[in-house]
């Protein structure tokens, strides 16, 4: 998958539903492992919950989709399933909702229970900022001290983010950039407004869609 929507940052909601208390909880999350570690850790937290369901779909490392969820012993098919067809709906991923359910004494019924998780799950995406992620990499540019300024510069105007920079016998900056915008650099290296010594690909990652280009 070379771009899609998540959330900027984790966001939670909450509904009251004939006295059951629907507290819903989304994260930003790049791995399976991460999933079940977020999942694992809110079950501790509400711990005294009656169920803790869950829904997520995130990009492996290969660029395959995978999708996940669970209803936690309430009725089959009425919480995980509808949160996890809004987060589809809404084109998300990368994004994990655990709604968190304390009974209230008073039952919902199957299509109940559909409305509630349904609604906890867009109660939380009423809070949401939400942003493009697209391939891109991870690399390694040295320029010279007098390259700079002008380099800080080029990274500015076209939203690179700058993750380190070393200062050394030249200066190394480790950035983050898309695909299509390192391949521009590649491709034009004597018209850049700035001059590398040295140019090296660290990893390939998702990053932030960078939205000048």
């Amino acid at each position: 998958m070379e771009e899609f929507k998540t959330i900027k940052e984790n966001i939670s909601g909450q509904i009251i539903e004939k006295k059951s208390k629907f507290i819903a909880n989304m994260f930003y999350i790049s791995s399976i492992e991460e999933a079940e570690e977020v999942i694992k850790n809110t079950k501790k937290r509400y711990y005294d919950a009656k169920h803790n369901c869950y829904a997520y779909i995130v990009i492996d490392s290969a660029g395959n989709k995978l999708e996940r969820c669970s209803d936690d012993g309430e009725p089959s098919g009425t919480a995980g399933q509808p949160m996890l067809s809004i987060l589809k709906g809404n084109n998300l991923c990368n994004i994990l909702v655990i709604v968190t359910r304390y009974f209230g004494g008073i039952l919902l019924g199957t299509g109940g229970l559909v409305r509630a998780y349904s609604q906890a799950t867009m109660e939380a995406l009423e809070h949401a900022k939400f942003i493009q992620k697209e391939k891109g990499k991870e690399i390694r540019i040295v320029v010279s001290y007098s390259e700079i300024e002008s380099f800080k510069y080029f990274c500015r105007k076209n939203n690179i983010r700058i993750l380190k920079e070393e200062y050394l016998d030249n200066v190394e900056f480790i950035i983050e950039i898309s695909n299509e915008m390192l391949n521009k650099i590649e491709s034009n290296l004597d018209k850049n407004c700035f001059k590398m010594t040295k140019i090296d690909i660290i990893n390939e990652k998702y990053i932030e869609k960078n939205i000048n280009i």
